[in-house]
Formats: structure tokens, C-alpha cells, sequence
């Protein structure tokens, strides 16, 4: 006789949103959609009504569920539901993945054949590489990601369910999550999303007398009428409209021979209700019962282990033949109390947790205790490596067992694992609980309170590397000794906590935990202790706000490396390596090409895949400075993008986005800037995405687009790019040549003049802003630099870098002009053009800046260089330098060339009453508010023919004065913008 109610009742509402989200979905409309309720409201049952509604319509169905097995368990739903597209044949979709492939990899071992799986270990990397592959497999059809039981999920995959839940807008995809409607870190997520629209919430309540009626009817193949009033009351009160129990209950009366069906349909057989169970635990335990004393057995011990159990275990702990196993496991199954488990052959689980928490009602605390240290002997014995989850479950049954020290080493190394996976959120879980077990037993002394150090200090360092720096100190203080002693660990947890707040970018505290650390290292002879906290200093000192950091980041470094070689820590002398080639590069390029190499070098010999990717980016940067070779870093970009490396990859693609713009080539610059952007944003590469940001704002400085510069810029600050290293590149190549191409000279020389000031106050890792070339241009150009200083200026590796170096050389051939040396001026403007060479706005900028003095001073072929610079800014649409171009060309006495045709230039409503284009050029730089004096500078002519324009365009604009001239020019370039 069935007692499971076939159809769903009760919940038309929800069905018909689930398939709204899914008809959504098939159109690239994805959602994410959380069930909520008490157990055995039903939430798993609407979930697998939705799994139906999917399959019928032809969408892909994923499906995993959270873990109870243990505190936490990385990964276990995700691994769950994407092992389910594995076995249909999924392999196709991940190749597409490209390096998100390596990244799924950890999960799906099949997946990383042929792939690196040393690739990015990015918790937000990993969460775009699921929303791909869930993309990928939806598309043109849908795909449904179901995640039962979110609330005994790991952090690590509620983490990536918000990740989706955020994403999943613009994608085939729905994601469907069941969690109980009780306090838990899954139920603040889902409100969370919920109040920022990026979900839905559905709610699942209790059902009425007439749906508990209803249920009944549909479990017994009956038409409600069928079913005695007194039955469907009796259930509704028994069970509070909750389905789980109402049908757990059903199928108790039905079984025991106290409801039947006859004549009048299905009635009580009135023997009394003494025999009927109340609650959901004496009707697991009447069927566990009916099971006999070794299946009674058997679901005792694999309630021991948890909702899912091996097999394997179970048998051993039971000592059953296999004949008898499989004999009372298929009864089991058959009552419907446990259920094959997607996990694999060896695993099965109970229908609901419920009836594990039920049958453990059936044991006293002495069972308990033995069956849990057999069942953790069993698991040791079975799989002496405890691999994925048996780890985490052999550590609750030492629990279980009463040892709590044997379990307190477990989770240890179970957390261990996590952070080797990347999953620091896991073992901070697994660590707290740890902790939590041993609290009592801490301060005893002796070998428990050493073991129990350990574990607050690997705490310490899950925090550190998940960056939560107030928790970190909290820990610190239960690991500081009252009495100072064993100075070695309290470094440690200094050196710990100063990586916390590296990683969280509080600098302030990180130095002060550096300086606790240094202040204990007198005397000690800690080699090791010092050797870590150099490494953290020179890293902190890199990126702090001390006026001497770079000097003082390679101190450390140079210290670091040494002394990692000298206690053997390869992966520790690449980090320092890495520190000292970076901020040597203004002194000596090779010297940075050499750590680099030294870098590649270990790596190799060490497989250090993550440090070689950094030693090529390294490399690629350097060749990038040098020679504005660009194929070092697409070799880095390539590397890291098929080992996984994907953060290095964007940030690699960032500068080949800035080398695309200083090279004139605009369209690919801004498609390559615009990709950039919105994929480092969207897996949280902040850092990328304040390196992009600045080079757009570059791009439409070199475009001499103001306004599209200044909402750049002003993204940039607001993503906190002025207190970032990048603030002088955004000032010197994106304002300074944007006010040159506006021939506004004078800002632009004392834009550079507060900027050279600034990098004199503060050291800075970025060296093409300006103060090494061209500035040295424009000053030399204004008579106010000499010989000393370009000698100063040449002499430097970052002079000698190829964007400077073209300045450098310029500046050179003035200074050759001045002093009547025009074969040695020629000479070096030969070797400027070769420098120039792949610049586009650049080299002609410095052919109109350069050609202006030597028509002053009477040298080189200043009517040759105007001309082609000319031509390149009149093509771009820049106005000022190509008519200060042509004003030189007169000046010089050579001929000039009309450029009065691009009348298309001047919007239609303008030329519609008459406005020429000379006007409206006038028309344009109005909008900055200039006077008169001013836009004549700019535009190369006097200022009575600027007071004519003007006068000419308030008469065909018909406004009443300049004011309201400037304000029409400014509202009317910025409706051209929308």
C-alpha cells in the first residue's frame, strides 16, 4: 500500500512561480528562488517538483545537498551537483571553460586531466567558474541548480550560491535553494539577497485541515471523500499541517493495522488511539522495529555516523556477512528510512534527517559512546588517508566517543586540507569548533596545552589569510603567555596578525604588529622568526604610506631572500625576489631582470607554478618598460590563463589595455579596457579594476576628450584610486596630455610641477607619469632646464625606459638646436623617432612640441614635422594642436593647407542657423568658461578674431550674453554625449 502522497499539495502558488523562474530562464532571464520552512514542511518535495517541472520542459537539472557530516565540509554540495553533469557527459561543456577549467577541477577531478590544477584558488573565481559552466549548460534550454539543504552547507558554497544568486540575472540559469527556517548563517544570506532584489524568498507554511485531508486521500489512492472526517482531524492535530509527519504517521496506522479501508471508505478500526505514535520519533523507532534486532542494529550505527554513511563502515562496525548487509538494507530502504546516495556506491543516506535524529533517541549515552569509537575505528581502519569527508566524519565520531583531543587533531588536519583548497571559511568553521570542544581542557598544561596552541595558532592563520584581522587578534590574545615566555611563537602570531592586515589593507595595524615583532627578536637568535617578519615588512612597506617605501621594501626584500635561502624556503625567496624586482626597476633594469630570472628559476625547480607565473609577468613588465614590447606580457597572460591563474591573467591584460592606448590604438584599447573591467569587477579583482579604471581615463585623455576623462577620473577616485599607486599615472598621462592636446601648457607644466613634487615626498613603483621625460621636454622647451639636468634625467633606468626615453631624446634635440649644433639636433631626433615609433599621440605631440622651438631657434625641418602632426591630430578631430600646428606652419613661412572642409564636425541644429566650423570650435571651448585671451591661445588666433566669433554666434544662437553663450555650450555638449 502506497502511504507517500504522489501529487503536491497545497503549494499551486509556489509551482506557478517555479515555472515562471524557469520559462525565464530558457530566455537568458535567470533567478535565484530560496524555500524556506521548518523540516518536513515540504521544502525537498517542491524542489523536486521543480526538478519534474525542468526536466518536462527540457532544461539541465543540477543538483547537490548540504553536509552534516563533520563541522564543515568544502565544497560538498557543489562537488554533489556537478558530479550529476560529470556522469551525463558534461566534458564537452567544461573544455569550453578555457581557465575556469582548472579552477572546477579541484572538485571534479575527471575535469582536470590535461589541465594545471595549480590555477587561481580564488573562492570568487571559483563561484565565476560554476555560473559559467551552469551558463554554458543552459544554454539555449535552461539549466536548474538545486542546492537541498543549504543551511548544512559549507561556507564555501554558501558563499558561491549568493555569487550566483547575484550573477545569475543575465543567465539561463535558476538557482533553487532549501533551507530551514531557523537562525543560521544560509537563512541572513537569503534575506540578504532578497533585500537586494537579487532573489526571491518562498516562504513554506503549515497546511490546513483540508490540504492535511487532501494528502491523505492522494497517499491512499482515495478521493478525499473517501477519507473519514475523523482521520484527517486526528492526523491535521498529530501532525500541525506538517506533510513530513502526516505521511510518517499514515504509513505507522496503515502498517500496524489501526486505519483500513472498507465500504465507507478509510476509517479507524477502533482499537484505540494508545497504539498510535504522537510524534515523529516513536514512529521511526516502531519501524526501525519491524526491521528486527540487526536492521535495528544497522540503522543505529549509520544514525552514529550521520544522515550519509559508507556502507563499508557500517559493515564493519556491524560485523554482518554481505548476504545479511544487503538483506536488511533493502527492508531499510523498502520502509522507506534510507535511500541510495548520489555520492557513490558505497554511500546511501536517510530519506530525512529526521529519522536519524530519531533513531538516535534509540540509544542510551553508553551505546552512543561505544558505537561511535567502533565506527571511528572502522573508518581509520578502512581508509587509513581519511580522504574528502571521512576526515571531518572519523573527527565527530572521536567526539562522539568521548576523545576529544583524538577529534581536536582531526579537525585540525581536516582544516588544514580546507586552506590547502582554498577554502579558509571552511577551516575557520572547523577550527572554532575545535576549539569550542577543548575550552575546558586548555589550561591544564602539558602536551594537551600545546596541542591545543596549535590549534588556535592554525586558527590564527586561517583568519590571517581570510583577512579577518579583528577576529585575528582576539585569537592572538589567547596565544600571548602572561609570563612572556617562548618568545618564537608570540613572533609568530605577530608576523600572523601583520599578514591579516595585509591582506585586509589596514596598514596602520600590520606595521604595529611588525614593530611588536621586532622588538621581541633582540637577543632570541630566531633566524627564522626574523627571515618571516622581514617578508611582511617588505611587502607592507611596498604598499604603505611611508615617504622612503620603496627603498625601505627593498631592504627587507634583499634580507628576506637571503635569509629564506639560508633556512631553505624556496616558495618564501620568490615572494621576496618578486618584492626586490619590483621596486628596483627605477634604478636597474637588469638587476630586475635578474631577480625575475632567479625567480623562474626556483619556481621550476620547486613547482612553484603561482611564483613562475609571477616571475613571467615580471619579466613581460620589464621588456613592456624597456622597449614597449608587449609579447612578454602576452606570454605571461597565456601562461597564467592555462594554469588558472586567473587574477594574474587580468592583471596582465590590464597593462596590454594601457600599452593599446599609448599606442594610438583606441578601438582596441577601449574593447580590450571594457572586458577587462567588467570581468576583474565581476569576480572582485579590485585592484585590476582601479588599474583599468585609470588606463580608461588615459584613453580619453589621449583622445582629448575631457569630459569623458574627468567621469573616468571620477571613478577612479571613488574606487579609492587617489590613495592607490596608479594616482600618478592618472594624473600624468591622462590630465597632462589631455591639457596639451587642449594646448593648455601651462596647466599641464604645473600639473607635472606638483606631481614631481608629490613622487619626491613619496616614492612611487610606476614610472611613465611624466616626471622622467616629459617633463624634462617642457621645461627644456621654456628654457628652464639645462644640460645638468637631462644628464640626471638620461642617466636613470627610467629615463632610459622607451615611453621617457622619446622625451628624453626630444629634449635632447632642443638642447642641440640652442647651442647651434644642428647635425648632433638631427642626430638625436633621428633616435627620438625610433623611440616614438609605436606611440600614437605621443610622437606627433612631440613633433609640434619640439618643432616650435626649433622654429624659434632656427634648426632641424620644423615644417615637416608640423605637417605630420597636423595631419594626425586633424584626423583625430584635435582641434587645438592641429590649429596650433597650422599657426606654426605660418610662422615659419611654409605653406598651410585649408582645412576647412569637416563642416560634418558641427552638429545639424548648428548648422542649421548658419555656425561655421571655426565658430563652433570657438563654440566648443566656451563650455570650459575661457576668456577670450585664452581660447585664442588655444586655437591659435588673436583675440579680436575670437571676440568676432563670439559676437557672431550670440547673434545666430539669439542668447543674450557670453554667460549664457558658455552655459548653452556646455548643456549642448552634453546632450552630444547621451
Amino acid at each position: 500500500m502506497r502511504t507517500r502522497a504522489p501529487a503536491l499539495v497545497g503549494r499551486g502558488t509556489e509551482i506557478e512561480e517555479i515555472g515562471r523562474v524557469l520559462q525565464d530562464a530558457r530566455r537568458s532571464s535567470g533567478s535565484a528562488v530560496f524555500v524556506t520552512g521548518e523540516p518536513g514542511i515540504g521544502k525537498t518535495r517542491l524542489a523536486a517538483e521543480a526538478v519534474g517541472h525542468a526536466l518536462e520542459a527540457g532544461l539541465v537539472v543540477l543538483r547537490g545537498r548540504g553536509s552534516t557530516t563533520g563541522p564543515a565540509v568544502p565544497f560538498r554540495a557543489l562537488t554533489e551537483a556537478l558530479l550529476s553533469l560529470a556522469r551525463t557527459g558534461g566534458r564537452e561543456l567544461v573544455e569550453q571553460l578555457g581557465p575556469y577549467r582548472s579552477v572546477l577541477g579541484r572538485l571534479i577531478p575527471d575535469w582536470a586531466a590535461g589541465a594545471d590544477t595549480a590555477g587561481d584558488s580564488s573562492l570568487v573565481v571559483l563561484a565565476e567558474a560554476t555560473l559559467r559552466l551552469t551558463g554554458l549548460a543552459g544554454a539555449g534550454r535552461g539549466c536548474l541548480f538545486v542546492v537541498d539543504d543549504l543551511q548544512d552547507a559549507d561556507v564555501e558554497t554558501l558563499a558561491v550560491v549568493e555569487y550566483l544568486a547575484a550573477n545569475v540575472r543575465t543567465q539561463p540559469v535558476v538557482v533553487l535553494a532549501t533551507l530551514r527556517a531557523e537562525p543560521s548563517p544560509a537563512l541572513e544570506a537569503a534575506h540578504a539577497v532578497t533585500r537586494r532584489g537579487e532573489g526571491l524568498l518562498m516562504p513554506l507554511d503549515s497546511l490546513g485541515p483540508a490540504e492535511v485531508r487532501d494528502v491523505v486521500a492522494s497517499s491512499l489512492g482515495a478521493e478525499p471523500g473517501q477519507v473519514s472526517a475523523d482521520v484527517a482531524e486526528r492526523l491535521f492535530a498529530d501532525s500541525a499541517g506538517n506533510p513530513l509527519v502526516v505521511e510518517e504517521l499514515l504509513h505507522s496506522m496503515v502498517a500496524a493495522g489501526e486505519l483500513v479501508n472498507g465500504a465507507a471508505g478509510w476509517r479507524f478500526t477502533g482499537h484505540g488511539r494508545s497504539a498510535v505514535p504522537s510524534t515523529l520519533v516513536t514512529i521511526i523507532t516502531r519501524r526501525a522495529d519491524r526491521l528486527g534486532e540487526r536492521g535495528k542494529q544497522l540503522l543505529a550505527i549509520a544514525a552514529v555516523l550521520g544522515r550519509r554513511f559508507p556502507l563499508s563502515v557500517v559493515q564493519r562496525v556491524s560485523e554482518l556477512d554481505d548476504h545479511s548487509l544487503f538483506g536488511h538494507l533493502q527492508s531499510a530502504v523498502a520502509a522507506q528510512l534510507l535511500t541510495a546516495d548520489e555520492r557513490g556506491e558505497d554511500w546511501y543516506a536517510f530519506r530525512h534527517p529526521l529519522t536519524a535524529e530519531a533513531l538516535l533517541t534509540l540509544l542510551n549515552p553508553a551505546e552512543r559512546v561505544a558505537l561511535s569509537a567502533k565506527a571511528a575505528d572502522a573508518v581509520a581502519e578502512l581508509h587509513p588517508d581519511l580522504p574528502g569527508e571521512l576526515c571531518s566524519l572519523a573527527a565527530s565520531l572521536r567526539l562522539g566517543a568521548g576523545d576529544r583531543w583524538a577529534a581536536a587533531d582531526l579537525y585540525r588536519e581536516a582544516a588544514q586540507r580546507a586552506l590547502g583548497e582554498g577554502a579558509p571559511g571552511s577551516a575557520i568553521a572547523v577550527l572554532e569548533h575545535a576549539v569550542n570542544l577543548l575550552g575546558d581542557d586548555a589550561g591544564r598544561g602539558g602536551e594537551q596545552s600545546g596541542r591545543y596552541r596549535d590549534l588556535l595558532e592554525l586558527l590564527l592563520f586561517a583568519l590571517a589569510e581570510a583577512g579577518q584581522f579583528d577576529r585575528a587578534v582576539k585569537v592572538a590574545r589567547s596565544l600571548r603567555p602572561a609570563d612572556g615566555r617562548d618568545p618564537a611563537r608570540q613572533i609568530r602570531v605577530h608576523v600572523r596578525l601583520a599578514w591579516a592586515a595585509q591582506v585586509a589593507g589596514r596598514w596602520a595595524e600590520g606595521f604595529e604588529q611588525v614593530a611588536a615583532a621586532r622588538a621581541l627578536l633582540p637577543g632570541t637568535g630566531l633566524d627564522e622568526e626574523a627571515v618571516a617578519v622581514d617578508a611582511v615588512d617588505a611587502y607592507l612597506s611596498m604598499s604603505g604610506p611611508a615617504p622612503d617605501r620603496v627603498r625601505r621594501s627593498e631592504e627587507l626584500g634583499r634580507r628576506a631572500v637571503a635569509g629564506a635561502e639560508r633556512i631553505g624556503s624556496p616558495s618564501t625567496a620568490c615572494q621576496a625576489l618578486y618584492a626586490v624586482g619590483f621596486v628596483v626597476r627605477e634604478r636597474d633594469m637588469a638587476e630586475s631582470d635578474e631577480c625575475f630570472r632567479r625567480m623562474l628559476d626556483s619556481a621550476a625547480e620547486h613547482g612553484l607554478t603561482n611564483w613562475r607565473n609571477y616571475a613571467l609577468v615580471g619579466l613581460g613588465g620589464n621588456a613592456w618598460l624597456a622597449e614597449a614590447d608587449p609579447s612578454g606580457l602576452e606570454t605571461a597572460r597565456a601562461e597564467a590563463l592555462r594554469t588558472g591563474g586567473i587574477s594574474l591573467a587580468y592583471n596582465a591584460d590590464a597593462v596590454l589595455g594601457l600599452h593599446a592606448v599609448l599606442c594610438g590604438r583606441f578601438a582596441e584599447a577601449e574593447q580590450r579596457l571594457d572586458a577587462c573591467y567588467a570581468e576583474a569587477s565581476r569576480i572582485q579583482l579590485y585592484a585590476v579594476s582601479r588599474y583599468v579604471q585609470m588606463a580608461q581615463a588615459v584613453l580619453a585623455g589621449h583622445r582629448g576628450d575631457r569630459r569623458a576623462m574627468e567621469t573616468a577620473l571620477g571613478d577612479f577616485r571613488r574606487g579609492g584610486g587617489d590613495a592607490g599607486p596608479e594616482a600618478p599615472l592618472a594624473r600624468g598621462l591622462a590630465q597632462v596630455f589631455c591639457s596639451l592636446l587642449e594646448e593648455d601648457r601651462e596647466t599641464a607644466r604645473a600639473e607635472l610641477e606638483t606631481l614631481a613634487a608629490d613622487q619626491a615626498r613619496q616614492q612611487s613603483t610606476f614610472h611613465l607619469a611624466g616626471t622622467h621625460g616629459l617633463k624634462l621636454l617642457l621645461d627644456v622647451i621654456a628654457g628652464d632646464a639645462t644640460w645638468d639636468d637631462h644628464r640626471r634625467v638620461a642617466a636613470g633606468a627610467t629615463g632610459g625606459m622607451r615611453w621617457n626615453r622619446q622625451f628624453v631624446l626630444l629634449a635632447e634635440a632642443v638642447l642641440h638646436g640652442r647651442d647651434h649644433a644642428p647635425d648632433a639636433a638631427a642626430a638625436a631626433m633621428r633616435r627620438a623617432a625610433q623611440a616614438a615609433a609605436p606611440f600614437g599621440v605621443a610622437r606627433p605631440l612631440g613633433l609640434r612640441l619640439t618643432a616650435e622651438a626649433a622654429v624659434d631657434d632656427g634648426w632641424g625641418e620644423p615644417a615637416d614635422w608640423l605637417r605630420e602632426a597636423e595631419s594626425r591630430f586633424h584626423g583625430a578631430d584635435v582641434i587645438p594642436v592641429a590649429s596650433a600646428c597650422r599657426a606654426l606652419l605660418r610662422r615659419a613661412g611654409a605653406s598651410v593647407q585649408q582645412r576647412r572642409t569637416g563642416t560634418e564636425r558641427v552638429p545639424e541644429s548648428l548648422r542649421a542657423i548658419g555656425v561655421t566650423l571655426r565658430e563652433y570650435e570657438v563654440f566648443e571651448l566656451l563650455a570650459f568658461r575661457l576668456s577670450n585671451k585664452a581660447l585664442a591661445a588655444r586655437l591659435h588666433i588673436s583675440p579680436r578674431t575670437v571676440e568676432k566669433h563670439v559676437a557672431a554666434l550670440l547673434m545666430k544662437t539669439s542668447v543674450r550674453d557670453r554667460a549664457e553663450l558658455a552655459r548653452f555650450a556646455a548643456g549642448h555638449a552634453s546632450a552630444s554625449e547621451v
